[in-house]
Formats: structure tokens, sequence, C-alpha cells
């Protein structure tokens, strides 16, 4: 676990524009930086960087945050990885809290692994482009399969020499360990080493082309090797075993240099092969990942769930092995995925075709030819079984089996029409095959388990009126403004009292007291029991008075580093939206509001009083209700209630206006 002295000092040492400005083309406007949207599609430049306060905000795609919140969102990095980038950038050294000797040991064994792999990746690749040997088998391959010099350099692909030890023998020699060359799976070690006897060592992708296969941060795990000789005994791909870095169920191959693109287009094209990653990426389609030969895993679909919900499978224009490839299609939607399918003509796959093809042909082919997976499906099971009842009945069996697996049932429901039309079959047996399978799950998955969801029904389409702002929305969220902005400035407060005077009446007086801003804001609640409506707007306010009552302070870019990631986007437009909206639309709704250019003591009063003022009319309108259902023995002691809290309401009107005045 990383020091929080380090985190701090990492927070210290960002730039936010500097950071960001890596990643993304920033023109100064102002005293702020603007760029073009890195998550949507867009011609003018709604991304806006704030150096001042140290955060970002996208107001194309709603997200926002602080530097790491940045290399989260577009890198996919968790936070410790954020940190580490950051610490990298800025020369920071990372200091971990103490670890049993047991941790440490894992620690140095797993980051002992990822050296050596890196150091495998480098020299694969030095000699595919600098030697002889190199150049004359893997690099004139590559080219052979249409790879540019661009597009070899950007997947660092390689060669490993048909020498058996020339890797093993050069790592040995830079001082790696054989240890971990082996656990790595990059040398096969022979022998007893326990007992002392001679060990044989030599490499495991001896003539091989090599194909680095990365994590979803850049780190090298493990390779894929392709033999170039005709040898029958030995495997066409060979991958690297399973080790502690290496999972190939967790996995996906091009990940790395497709997951900006996934993000940004919002859908991940799935492959089989290495090639077909590549030639798709060369081709201009860099949103493209691959199982790397492996069936489909649950894990693997999470990976592509944590950048997009849509998934668009390729096949290759082989019959033969789409119903096999179909299984995988079951899988994703299991996970609550939105699936297409496309097929490419027969005899064509991903790689041959986009190498055959510009971008716009193959954009515009995937385009047309993407199909929603239930007609994909059912076109091809209908096909196999025309004329034969029998096999119609099974592929019947087999749609609704697939439909079961979408956890959505308004998704169920849609599809069940689809394949009714395409299947010439009656709703009402779709529907018992439905029940009967789901049935059969929840006796088998869930005991006690909630209820299921009703079918869906109709919904009357009635046009509903444009909803008036909710002024109590808006001045909770001032309130969060007041404490971001000015929760730990002093100002002096007007305090109201009753005195009672030399004729023994109580007599309204006022003094004027030097609090904080939190202090006042936080006091007064307290003493009027008020809590906020707007949940999150509950959750900030809370979190903001915990800190500023601890640390009497508001560091805004580790405050935020606090809060839950859905509560971030909020935060940062409480917190950037003077830059670019104005509050004077406001006044058309009754809301009077003055920008946060500067603290004015009378701003406080104003927020506090307006949500007193909102919430006893509230309680009025309570009240009412309540006498018109309860005509009895308590109804004047209600009316008298209400006169009393209208009283109150006039009052808190008055001294709105009064404040109104003092600006």
């Amino acid at each position: 676990m990383i020091k929080k002295s380090t985190i701090d000092q990492v927070f210290d040492a960002a730039r936010v524009e500097e950071v960001i400005g890596d990643f993304v083309q920033l023109k100064k406007s102002g005293t702020n930086y603007k760029g073009l949207s890195p998550f949507t599609d867009e011609r003018t430049p709604s991304f806006m960087v704030s150096p001042v306060k140290q955060i970002w905000k996208d107001f194309s795609s709603g997200k926002g945050g602080n530097a790491v919140a940045f290399l989260m969102e577009h890198e996919h990095f968790n936070y410790p990885e954020a940190i580490k980038y950051l610490a990298k950038k800025y020369g920071i050294e990372i200091e971990e809290t103490e670890q049993t000797d047991e941790q440490k040991q894992q620690a140095d064994e797993r980051e002992s692994m990822f050296l050596v792999s890196e150091f495998a990746n480098e020299f694969f690749h030095k000699k595919l482009l600098k030697t002889e040997q190199g150049k004359a088998i893997g690099l004139s391959y590559f080219k052979e399969r249409g790879f540019s010099m661009e597009t070899i350099e950007k997947f660092d692909l390689g060669y490993s020499p048909d020498v058996w030890d020339a890797f093993t023998e050069e790592a040995l020699k830079k001082g790696y360990q054989l240890e971990f060359l082996e656990k790595t799976g990059l040398t096969i070690v022979k022998g007893d080493k326990a007992a002392g006897s001679a060990t044989k060592k030599f490499d495991r992708f001896k003539g091989r082309v090599m194909f680095p296969i990365h994590s979803m941060s850049g780190r090298t795990l493990g390779f894929g090797g392709r033999i170039l000789n005709n040898d029958k005994k030995a495997a066409k791909y060979l991958n690297s075993p399973e080790s502690d870095i290496y999972h190939k169920s967790k996995v996906l191959y091009g990940i790395y240099y497709a997951k900006q693109s996934i993000a940004k287009e919002d859908n991940c094209y799935l492959v089989e092969g290495y090639t077909d990653v590549i030639q798709m990426h060369q081709a201009g389609i860099e949103n493209v990942v691959a199982s790397s030969g492996t069936a489909l895993t649950p894990e693997q679909i999470r990976l592509i769930n944590r950048l997009t919900k849509n998934i668009t499978v390729l096949f290759d224009g082989d019959a033969a092995g789409l119903r096999a490839s179909l299984r995988g299609v079951d899988l994703i939607l299991e996970q609550g995925m939105n699936v297409k399918v496309c097929a490419f003509p027969e005899g064509e796959d991903p790689d041959s075709f986009a190498k055959a093809n510009t971008q716009e042909d193959i954009q515009e082919f995937l385009q047309q030819n993407s199909k929603d997976f239930i007609s994909f499906k059912a076109s091809l099971l209908v096909n196999q079984a025309q004329g034969d009842p029998i096999k119609k009945a099974e592929v019947i069996r087999d749609m609704v089996n697939s439909i079961s697996k979408i956890p959505d049932r308004i998704q169920q429901e849609i599809y069940l029409k689809e394949c009714t039309r395409i299947m010439d079959v009656s709703e009402e047996v779709l529907y018992s095959s439905l029940a009967q399978l789901m049935s059969k799950k929840d006796r088998e998955n869930s005991r006690g388990s909630a209820p299921q969801q009703k079918t869906m029904q109709a919904v009357k389409n009635e046009q509903k009126p444009v909803p008036k702002v909710n002024q109590k929305y808006e001045i909770e969220r001032y309130i969060i403004s007041l404490l971001i902005h000015f929760g730990n400035e002093k100002a002096g407060f007007e305090e109201f009292y009753l005195e009672e005077n030399e004729e023994s009446e109580l007599i309204l007086k006022s003094e004027t007291k030097e609090r904080k801003v939190y202090e006042k804001i936080y006091l007064d609640l307290q003493e009027d029991e008020i809590s906020f409506t707007d949940t999150e707007f509950k959750y900030l306010y809370n979190e903001l008075i915990n800190e500023l009552l601890n640390k009497d302070s508001l560091e805004v870019d580790k405050f935020m580093n606090k809060l839950e990631k859905d509560i971030v986007p909020k935060f940062v437009d409480i917190l950037i939206e003077y830059e670019k909206y104005s509050l004077s639309r406001w006044s058309t709704q009754d809301i009077f509001v003055a920008n946060l250019d500067q603290l004015k003591p009378e701003q406080v009063d104003d927020a506090i009083l307006r949500l007193r003022h909102l919430l006893i009319y509230e309680k009025i309108e309570e009240l009412l209700g309540v006498t018109k259902e309860n005509i009895g023995e308590h109804h004047r002691e209600i009316i008298e209630e209400i006169m009393q809290y209208k009283d109150l309401y006039r009052s808190i009107g008055d001294k709105i206006r009064a404040v109104l005045t003092i600006r």
C-alpha cells in the first residue's frame, strides 16, 4: 500500500493542466484551458481545465475530477496505478507501508517477473529489427502480412532467435535470475535443481515471431509466439504459461491499445487472433481486442464492461465455426452486455478483410452488416433446420435459452417478440418455454432471492409539462457551493437575540460575531434541525462539514479522492459552474443568488433563510392538508399552528428582503 505521505507529495506536485496536456491539446481561454473532449466526438471544444482549482470538466460527457480522476477515466488506471504514473512523471519515489515478510516476498517476486517480461519484450523487439536473422525471417514475415514499420513498432512485435538458449543466456548475463525466467515461462528448465544436478535451459519461444501481451495499463504480462517453419510436431501458436502475472482468462490482446477508442466509440469489436487486431488497428479501426484463441471468459467480458456496454463480435466467413462461436455470445448476454454480430464474406477474416479494404469501406461494411444477435442467430440456425420440424424445435429451444441469459426482463420481452416474427411461432409457446427455463434457473440459483420482475406492461404515453426549477434543490446546491468556495473563510455575521429592557419588555437586538462560513452554516442548520432533501447533496454536505471540522481547511483535489465515484462529477459541476454559467437565470424562478466571485456574509444568511423559508412553506401546506382530512377536536389547534408558521414565514421573508437591500 502506498504511503499517505507519498500520495500527498504526488498531489502537491501534479499540475492538472500538465497531466491532461500529455493527452489532450489544450488552448488558453482566459484563466482556464479548453480542448476537444477525449471521451466523445465533437467539433466545438467543451473540455475545460481549471489550473486555479486544479480540476477538469468535460461538458459533453458530464465527466470531471482532478488529475488522478482523469487518468483513471482516460487511461483506465486503478487508483494506485494513477498515483504511480504521476509519481514517475514528477520524479517522486514511491514509499509503501510496512508489509509482512510474506507480502514483501510476493510483491518482490511479481515485480521481478514484470521486469523479466519487460526485458524479454525489448530483447525480442531488438532481435527483430537489429539482427540479420531477425530481419530475414521475422521482419519479412510481418511485412508479408502487410504490417507497416509503424505498426510493428506500436505493437512491440519481435523475434526469438532460432537458437536453443539465446534469450536465456542474454538474460542471465544481464543479471536476471533463472528462477524468474522459469516462473514467467520464458525459459524451460530441465533437471533436478534441488539435488544440484546439471540443468538444461532453453528458450520456450525459440524460432518464433513474438506478440507481447499487455495489461490494461501497458505492462508486459506474457507472450504469444508463432512458429514459421513446417514442423508438424510443434504448435502453430504458443502462449506463455499461467503465472502470478499472466492469467489468460483475465487478459484480452490489444486492450491497452484499444481502451481509449473503445470508450470513445462506446463499442468494442471482438475478434479471435493477434493479427486480426493488428490489421484492424492499421486500417484505422482501433476499438478491437482478441480473446487470443481461447474461449471467451466472464473475466474478459467484465474487462470490456469497464469501457463500454456494447460488444460487436466479428466472425470469420467460415460457417462451420460459427455455431461454436455463438456460445461466447450467450456468455456476453449473461453479463448484461449489448451484443451485435457481424460475419465476414466466406473465405474472409478480419485480418484479410482489413488488409484489402480502406478504413471507410471497413466501417461501412461493419455498420451495414452488424446484426442484433437474435436476428443473426435465428437466420443462421433456421437455414440449418430448413424443412425439419425436429431441428426447428431444437433451434427454438436454443434461441429461448439465449434469451433467458439476459438479466434485463424488458430486453427479454423485446427479443421474444423479435424471435416470434423470425421463427414464425406463437408468442405463447416462447413465453411458456422462457418461463420454464427461468423457473428452473430460480430453483437452482436463488434461495430466498428477490422476486422476479413482472412482465412488461404498456404505459400510456402522456405528455408531461416541463417542471419548474426545484427551488430547494438549487438552494441546497448553493449552500454546498458556499462551503466549497468559502467554507474556511471568516466573516462577520449578524446574530439576533431577545433582551429584556428596563420596562420588562422583550426587544430584538443584534450583534456581529466573527465566524468561519462552515461554522455559521453548520450551527444554523443544526439549531433548526434542517436536513438536506437531495441524497447526493446530503452526502456532500456531511463530507464537507466533517472535513472542515476535522481539518479546518479543504484541499479540493485530495478531498475529491475520498468521495464516492458517482458523486465526483456533481462535485466538479458545483466547483466549476461559475467558470461557464451565470446564475442570473435563477431570478426568473424566484431564486436570487449572488455570484461567488467574492464572499459577502449576506450570501450565507440569504441561503440559510431561503432554505428555512421553503421548509416552513412546505410545513404550512402539509398542515393545510391535515385540516381538510381531519375536521375535529384538534382542528382549532392545527389552525393556530398554521397561523404561527405563517407569522414566522412572513418574518423570514422580511429578513430575506432586508438582506437583499443590504446587497
